[in-house]
């Protein structure tokens, strides 16, 4: 009997917060469900912002997902049946999501990455630049600025109604309360 070969690939959805990537990585999910294939949806027990066994986007679709503390839990969780991996949230995730997402993708996985690509002082977020390097595919998705309305590629933290300082600690969570997107002219950081 002739094996059969699996394909595996690393794709990555990013951009700045409020530009639609947890609706994307959902709608990538629905579509592998629809295929009948099983998919395994993990997110960052540190993301308990809507739900904690549930990856939400902003505007409520949701998906069941399993909590992880770090990047190796993932492989506890693989078997011969799982045709794909999706993770949200990578960039608060170890740098061993890494040499995870390669061997999720050398074992013939699909692996769906989501995350930001920039914290809020809009330099490059955890492990998402290299990721990013080593993905197949790369969808890389904007909002509107909220300050002027053109695209916006960064995320603006807001504390007291005033932008963060540099100084601040970089993992915070927050949604609409603390964050805004904005464009690279009205990004501000003290």
């Amino acid at each position: 009997m002739e094996a059969q070969i699996k394909p595996g690939w690393i794709e990555v959805i990013t951009g700045c917060m409020f530009a639609g990537k947890t609706e994307e990585f959902l709608r990538r999910i629905r579509r592998i469900e629809y295929a009948k294939k099983k998919v395994l949806v993990f997110k960052p027990i540190l993301d308990s912002r809507y739900s904690s066994e549930e990856v939400v986007s902003h505007n409520n679709e949701r998906a069941k997902s399993i909590g992880i503390n770090i990047s190796g839990e993932i492989m506890n969780y693989i078997n011969e049946d799982i045709s794909a991996v999706a993770i949200d949230e990578v960039q608060f995730l170890d740098k061993g999501i890494i040499d995870v997402a390669e061997a999720l993708a050398d074992k013939g996985i699909r692996v769906i990455i989501a995350g930001l690509d920039r914290d809020f002082r809009g330099e490059p977020f955890g492990a998402m630049p290299e990721l990013m390097a080593r993905a197949e595919y790369v969808t890389k998705l904007h909002a509107i600025c909220q300050v002027c309305g053109t695209l916006a590629t960064r995320t603006q933290r807001i504390i007291d109604q005033q932008p963060a300082r540099y100084e601040d600690p970089i993992i915070m969570i927050g949604a609409k309360e603390q964050y805004e997107a904005r464009c690279r002219h009205c990004h501000i950081v003290k």
